[in-house]
């Protein structure tokens, strides 16, 4: 494991510090989401060392310019990931848009002859390939008023947080950026990863059917298992307990 200074891009990365542990769990919230949101995992793992992401624009980086696009995201997370693990071995988890930035990170290691993680963990998201033909409308083209009832409709944030003028000045800026990531994104066939995929799926989640995730399988050829939890788009954070356990056993602790 590679040291880091408070200023490195690892540290900022990292804002609880580089935990003991083995394997590392690099976690990747969902669109607007932040590290905290995977704090209290921190020795629930078993022995896994969490290692949960910060993404720039919130919490400890609210004053750097959040990404807008998923090659550079991706580009400077692969440094991170394979500057912090060093010889040790590594677990990738993304939830939501995490998901996704997740894959994009294994097949930008890929490109570089980094090594792989031991395993993908993703939730709350369709299998990059998957096309489910619904019209949405941009939340670029949305005003602040839209983009909050989006939120409570989707859920995962408490109205008493949506009806704070001075917290959604700190995180629509982010919510919008990561939504940018997302509707910029364009899936890009290429061989299957060659890691094993875990997908966890949620019975009532509205944007993200059940057969969707399933779809994961077609992008690994070493093996893919999936797991679904009762309830909406962040049951996994919900039941965190119930998430742990398939964490463990997917990463066979």
């Amino acid at each position: 494991m590679t040291a880091t200074t408070a200023t490195s891009p690892v540290s900022r990365w990292l804002p609880y510090g580089a935990p003991e542990g083995r394997p590392r769990l690099y976690c990747l919230p969902h669109a607007g989401g932040s590290a905290s949101a995977f704090r209290a995992w921190a020795g629930r793992v078993g022995p896994v060392a969490v290692c949960p992401l910060q993404p720039p624009g919130r919490e400890t980086r609210l004053g750097e310019a959040p990404h807008t696009r998923m090659e550079t995201l991706v580009d400077q997370l692969a440094e991170v990931v394979l500057g912090d693990a060093g010889d040790e071995p590594y677990a990738v988890y993304g939830h939501s848009l995490g998901a996704l930035v997740g894959f994009e990170l294994l097949r930008e290691i890929r490109r570089r002859g980094g090594r792989d993680p031991v395993r993908l963990i993703v939730s709350g998201s369709p299998a990059p390939q998957w096309d489910d033909d619904v019209e949405r409308p941009s939340v670029a083209t949305m005003d602040d008023a839209q983009v909050v009832e989006m939120l409570r409709v989707i859920g995962g944030t408490p109205d008493w947080l949506l009806a704070d003028p001075a917290v959604l000045r700190m995180i629509l800026p982010p919510f919008r950026a990561d939504f940018a990531v997302r509707e910029s994104y364009h899936y890009r066939p290429a061989p299957p990863l060659t890691v094993p995929v875990t997908a966890l799926a949620a019975t009532a989640d509205a944007r993200v059917p059940v057969h969707s995730v399933a779809d994961w399988r077609e992008q690994t050829v070493h093996g893919f298992t999936s797991h679904t939890l009762e309830g909406g788009h962040f049951a996994v954070l919900e039941q965190p307990s119930a998430t742990q356990a398939f964490l463990r056993q997917a990463l066979g602790v």
